[in-house]
């Protein structure tokens, strides 16, 4: 079960107090209490796992080590541990407390969520000409703690969508290495399968139904995913009784959700074309094609169909790496 949205509180520790003691030394005199350590900070960082979230199904509450109290002899507290939260990229991190959102992009990368408190002073920084044996100390700061609502949105060059039985898991393991479940039922797919397409990264989406962008079936809980891919590839079943309908469906779901999705580059393929007649194939991609010019038939037994894929494949590909130049 793949865990997309879920909410946490987070705890960066606090800093430990700082010490009042007197040397013991022989002959020696004066303060000698050390400052406290610091308290962990909590970060999170990106993974390429999609699975991360699942580590925050049960265990809700997390928390940095606190930094000691200082000791004597000069001696200050060690520093608290920080916590490391690792979560796949593109999860956007908001800070329910603050209101704050902040997104993880890129593999490695380190977010600050909440910082550790300062350890406090102990009597030797207090002391002074005047004040030759002091009885001051500071107590440590507390750490910051924020409640957190992480919310996975895959970031993907393309977006496979369609209702269930689209042939968007097949086209996606033809395409990639990909190794997604396939088989004759609506809902294969409970969750995004990824796959790599030379530098391309392509997202099997789950089928939409109508009524999706209403919290109906699977889609609305993985509609999210489809906001940050860059470009659709919408796929219809050739042996659909009316693929005109099922398009407008669709595109209507994804309006109501989030009218900037259909702003997004979309490819069109009628799939599955091996399951209906040479007839019938060209009455129902005329029809598509009033809708969308580009509409294309294709099969994934149909080796010449496939290269036609992997030709629009190709042109994204140059293009991302011609954006990756300029930048």
């Amino acid at each position: 079960m793949l865990i997309d949205d879920v909410k946490i509180k987070i705890r960066a520790g606090n800093g430990g107090s700082g010490a009042v003691a007197f040397n013991n030394n022989m002959m020696s005199l004066g303060p000698a209490g050390g400052s406290g350590g610091n308290g962990g900070s909590v970060y999170a960082e990106g993974v390429s796992d999609l699975s991360a979230l699942n580590q925050f199904r049960f265990k809700k509450e997390f928390n940095a080590e606190n930094g000691q109290v200082g000791r004597n002899q000069f001696r200050d507290g060690h520093n608290g541990e920080d916590l490391l939260l690792k979560v796949p990229v593109g999860t956007i991190i908001h800070n329910l407390d603050t209101g704050d959102d902040v997104s993880v992009e890129k593999v490695g990368e380190r977010i600050l969520l909440a910082k550790g408190g300062h350890g406090g002073k102990g009597n030797y920084l207090f002391r002074s000409s005047r004040n030759t044996s002091p009885q001051q100390f500071q107590p440590g700061l507390l750490g910051e703690s924020f409640a957190l609502r992480l919310e996975l949105k895959l970031i993907a060059d393309i977006g496979l969508v369609g209702f269930p039985n689209a042939g968007k898991s097949s086209l996606l393991n033809e395409l990639t290495s990909a190794k997604s479940k396939v088989a004759n039922y609506p809902f294969t797919t409970l969750e995004p399968n990824l796959g790599a397409y030379y530098e391309l990264i392509l997202a099997d989406i789950p089928g939409l139904i109508e009524g999706s962008s209403a919290g109906k079936g699977l889609g609305f809980k993985f509609l999210r995913h489809i906001e940050r891919t860059r470009t659709i590839f919408h796929l219809i079943a050739a042996d659909s009784p009316a693929p005109d309908e099922d398009y407008r469906r669709i595109r209507q779901e994804l309006q109501n959700y989030n009218k900037e999705l259909l702003e997004k580059p979309e490819h069109l393929f009628l799939t599955k074309s091996d399951l209906v007649s040479e007839k019938e194939l060209k009455e129902k991609l005329a029809v598509l094609k009033r809708l969308n010019p580009n509409a294309t038939a294709i099969s994934i037994y149909d080796f010449d169909s496939l290269k036609k894929v992997e030709r629009i494949l190709n042109a994204i590909k140059t293009e991302k790496m011609s954006r990756k130049g300029k930048n």
